[in-house]
């Protein structure tokens, strides 16, 4: 008989669940993190529900682990952030099967260990709804945090990939008939990027060695950046890049810069990189509806200077891409330079919003 949480209770569970936890790190009332010289500490936090963020009908335990380690990953990159460790709060009802939460935890350290991050610790309680809290803790140089706040007119924005894709894959997870018009590659690599998101902390040390001239770091490489324990400090000089991460969809993430910022942008319809599969899969406005309000693609939004930017793609290669400019006009723009398609004023309530009808 499958074990239930209620079988071997709060305690029980926490000694199977400190596994996946440094020894040496956990057992106390709180985790002690010891970062690096010269670096701040980054925090966020992410919540996620049964019904609302994952079900059992699109993700694996497995897979709702990595998407939740994902998550947080990717804030703390849209920070210019790298990880130190989570912490992890449970809401759990007692039926929930005792392998169910292994495997959550299985999967949020799969996706942990591949950037040098660990599970320090957490909390376990009672709920009607199985409830993940994820708290993130990265460091990040004070000069190289990244803000949405720091766009400035003139600047490139630049995606770095795709953008859709995770829809996508949640759609043939939901409508398993529409994948009749996809082949197996296709409709595999879609759903992997709905389920097993890749939060895009390998951009900072190449977005760092761009910013920086070697001249100023001449210990400084790019893996260096990529390590905190041994990262170069950075020369006092600002940061000339704002950002944020897609998770809640592309236009999204302009127009929160834009606000923040206090500048506009004009986004261009056919420079946003989409999935190859999308050509013969979807409508052109689907596509566009897909990449632009979607959302869950974790793929950085970036505003530097164009020059900058164009030599960040190119090192990026694959599917970044230079996807608009930041304009002194307050607004966001959908523009189409063929002029198939009228301008069209993006804005918040298009896209999903918690607690809209």
């Amino acid at each position: 008989m499958t074990k239930q949480v209620k079988d071997i209770g709060e305690q029980g569970l926490l000694k199977r669940l400190q596994r996946f936890c440094p020894p040496e790190i956990i057992g106390d009332d709180a985790a002690v993190l010891v970062t690096a010289p010269e670096q701040s500490l980054v925090v966020t936090t992410d919540l996620l529900i049964n019904g609302v963020h994952f079900s059992d009908v699109t993700t694996s335990p497995e897979d709702t682990g990595w998407r939740a380690a994902a998550a947080n990953l990717s804030d703390l990159a849209a920070m210019g952030a790298t990880g130190l460790g989570i912490t992890v709060g449970l809401g759990l009802p007692g039926e929930v099967s005792v392998s169910w939460v292994e495997r959550l935890y299985q999967g949020m350290t799969e996706c942990l260990q591949k950037y040098n991050t660990s599970i320090v610790g957490g909390d376990i309680v009672r709920s009607p709804v199985t409830t993940i809290a994820i708290t993130a803790f990265g460091q990040a140089h004070p000069q190289r945090i990244i803000r949405r706040s720091a766009a400035v007119v003139g600047d490139a924005i630049v995606v770095t990939g795709v953008h859709g894709a995770s829809h996508a894959g949640l759609q043939l997870l939901l409508h398993p008939e529409l994948k009749q018009n996809l082949n197996n590659t296709e409709q595999e690599a879609l759903i992997k990027a709905h389920q097993r998101p890749q939060p895009r902390l390998d951009v900072l040390p190449i977005l760092w060695e761009i910013l920086t001239p070697h001249s100023q770091l001449p210990n400084a490489t790019c893996s260096t950046w990529g390590d905190p324990k041994t990262a170069v400090a950075p020369p006092n000089s600002p940061l000339s890049v704002a950002g944020m991460d897609s998770s809640d969809g592309l236009a999204d993430a302009i127009l929160q810069i834009c606000r923040a910022s206090g500048v506009g942008a004009v986004l261009e319809r056919r420079q946003i990189p989409l999935p190859k599969a999308f050509d013969h899969w979807l409508t052109e406005q689907q596509a566009l509806e897909y990449a632009l309000y979607g959302g869950e693609d974790f793929e950085l939004v970036l505003c530097l200077p164009k020059e900058l930017a164009n030599i960040l793609v190119q090192q990026l290669g694959q599917d970044a891409a230079i996807v608009g400019t930041i304009t002194t006009e307050t607004k966001v723009l959908l523009h189409d330079q063929q002029k198939k398609f009228p301008d069209q004023v993006l804005s918040l309530s298009q896209g999903f919003q918690h607690f809209q009808s």
